[in-house]
């Protein structure tokens, strides 16, 4: 179980849209239906779209348990954010539903949507009091070269799947865009979005743009100019007090708990961050912070990555 904990449950994490946020890695690393060309997980080495049992249910909430009792509460939400595509599990209705009836806790989803076609994955989903999900294009060609899905999917079937859900669910619905320069921040693109977007009805769409490493060096962040054009048009179609920009960094506001260095590879994993970040984070934890990264840093364990004048740790899943 011990084992486990570190790695079903991390943080908390301080989240612009849910605050104080405990995540789940429910799912295996890089086990996605997308590769987006800007995952900040690196390309997707699990492609697929086949829903299964990755770890047992009662692990997962017994970890997020374990957590909470440590933290003593104190979280907004319980946040399924895992180094992949959250709904391939397919314990994730039992998970949400124990969750909600044991812990009393508010959950919250964020997905890419792929799945949404899936009725068994809509009422999963429709448990959750939280759901956010991925709309970063609905042009059949731009989709195929920024979110680069699984084969067999389609969108067409999956802004349907997306629209169907929204129907019919009684929590919290909001979408995100990542703005990628060159891929999708095109006028003509964002407009389109926009009008599927206003259709889906979300109560906030967020635009958001790479501000940490991406999987590929041609995923660019959009030109100042862009990000205001997408805001304006998404604005004028959804109205202003609908639409967010997410263009700034995260608040250095990390808390780590427990080991340092436990703390540090678990987040790491999921949510790349920056040095400076990880260091304030452990000041509380460990006497000497650099010390801790770097031991961490030379085992292999984490890499730095220089990105936009930052340097961010990131676990190194491909260690030999």
């Amino acid at each position: 179980m011990r084992s486990l904990v570190g790695k079903l449950a991390f943080g908390p994490v301080p989240s612009r849209r849910l605050g104080r946020s405990l995540g789940v890695n429910n799912v295996p690393y890089k086990t996605c239906s997308y590769s987006c060309v800007y995952c900040q997980l690196g390309r997707t080495t699990n492609l697929t779209v086949e829903r299964k049992r990755f770890y047992d249910w009662k692990s997962v909430v017994d970890s997020v348990a374990e957590a909470l009792s440590r933290l003593q509460g104190g979280v907004d939400y319980v946040t399924f954010v895992p180094d992949g595509e959250p709904t391939l599990d397919s314990c994730i209705g039992r998970e949400i539903a124990e969750l909600k009836e044991r812990l009393g806790v508010k959950v919250a989803v964020l997905t890419n949507a792929s799945l949404l076609q899936l009725e068994e994955v809509k009422e999963d989903l429709a448990q959750a009091d939280y759901v956010s999900v991925k709309v970063d294009a609905v042009d059949e060609g731009v989709w195929r070269r920024v979110n680069r899905p699984h084969p067999s999917l389609k969108l067409e079937e999956i802004l349907e799947g997306a629209l169907e859900f929204a129907r019919s669910f009684r929590g919290a619905l909001t979408s995100e865009t990542m703005l990628v320069r060159g891929f999708n921040a095109d006028p003509s693109e964002l407009e389109r979005i926009a009008g599927f977007l206003r259709e889906l009805g979300p109560a906030k769409s967020y635009i958001s743009i790479p501000v940490r490493p991406p999987a590929e060096p041609s995923a660019k962040p959009p030109t100042e100019r862009e990000v205001v054009e997408a805001y304006s048009i998404f604005a004028s179609v959804l109205g202003p007090e609908k639409v967010e920009l997410l263009n700034t960094p995260e608040p250095p506001q990390f808390e780590a708990s427990g080991d340092p260095a436990e703390w540090l590879l678990a987040v790491a994993s999921v949510h790349p961050l920056r040095y400076s970040y990880a260091v304030k984070a452990l000041e509380k934890r460990a006497e000497e912070p650099e010390k801790v990264i770097e031991e961490l840093v030379r085992k292999g364990l984490l890499l730095k990555v220089p990105y936009m004048g930052e340097v961010f740790l990131i676990r190194n899943f491909r260690r030999p």
